[in-house]
């Protein structure tokens, strides 16, 4: 994706939730105003669009400024259509069955790359970090951080196999028992796309 200033918009919002308008700007380098220019463009071409919410006490009401289903659907969604296509083919041609063991298959192959990749990271916070450069070179848009208590966050801000784990849940537990089997490590997702949530998130604890 080029980093026109429209994308730069799409992909700020998309990492970072909704935003005001003279937040954009901030992160722009440009004035409020001419953000404000760029995101009435941007809802013109059904990219984006502003919702109203209620300041805290008296304040006046803020206008935070979302991505629509379309703004979404730039960036990459795996051949969406197609993947849940032949997801629903291969239950019905074989039973749920074929469907586990694709999904068992697919999980032992990433485990086994994930775990080359991350052979010399020796501590868990190490671990953590590789693996959201990992995640984030697959598509995920991931960040990680550590909390305050000692615990580490891994956030996926974009699903590239969002329709597959749509047409199979089974997609996403894999992925669970991957990141626990690889981080070594009490893993728990605290976010989840598929509920309605902007980004898949994960609490990583030691054992």
């Amino acid at each position: 994706m080029r980093q026109s200033p429209a994308n730069r918009i799409l992909i700020l919002i998309k990492t970072d939730g909704p935003q005001l308008a003279a937040a954009i700007g901030d992160a722009l380098g440009i004035s409020g105003e001419a953000a404000r220019q760029q995101l009435s463009k941007m809802a013109e071409e059904g990219l984006v669009e502003p919702v109203t919410v209620a300041a805290a006490g008296r304040g006046r009401p803020r206008q935070l400024w979302h991505l629509t289903a379309s703004g979404n659907r730039q960036f990459p969604d795996g051949h969406a259509e197609l993947t849940a296509n032949l997801l629903g083919t291969l239950v019905e041609q074989l039973g749920p069955a074929a469907l586990d063991t694709v999904i068992s298959a697919r999980e032992a192959e990433t485990l086994q790359g994930y775990r080359q990749e991350l052979g010399k990271a020796h501590d868990l916070a190490s671990r953590v970090e590789a693996l959201a450069a990992i995640r984030t070179r697959e598509g995920y848009m991931a960040d990680q951080w550590q909390e305050a208590d000692g615990s580490f966050m891994l956030v996926e801000n974009h699903c590239p196999i969002c329709a597959a784990a749509t047409a199979c849940a089974g997609f996403c537990r894999s992925e669970l028992e991957t990141f626990r089997a690889v981080l070594g490590a009490d893993v728990e997702r605290s976010e989840h796309i598929l509920l309605g949530a902007r980004r898949c998130a994960y609490r990583i604890k030691p054992h």
